[in-house]
């Protein structure tokens, strides 16, 4: 049973691991940019999917294409750049 329990907890340790680490930071460019709660955002991404049918998922996806999209740009641009 502690074996069990401890299997769980690791197996739900890297899922938690995972999300953070191939999220998209949606919440945290949203906060940094309006200045807002990072955690407040969360809330109101979780309290919204509840009341809107999972709309601000897809607003949440979308947004994180965006900016890996942006990322992406940037960092191809800084390469041509660097080149000069």
């Amino acid at each position: 049973m502690v074996i069990r329990y401890l299997e769980w907890r690791d197996m739900l340790q890297r899922i938690i691991t995972f999300f953070e680490r191939y999220s998209f930071g949606v919440c945290t460019y949203l906060g940094e940019r309006f200045n807002i709660s990072i955690s407040k955002i969360r809330l109101f991404f979780i309290y919204s999917s509840f009341l809107a049918v999972g709309f601000p998922l897809i607003f949440y996806f979308f947004a994180g294409i965006v900016l890996d999209i942006r990322k992406y740009v940037k960092r191809k641009h800084t390469r041509t750049t660097d080149l000069f």
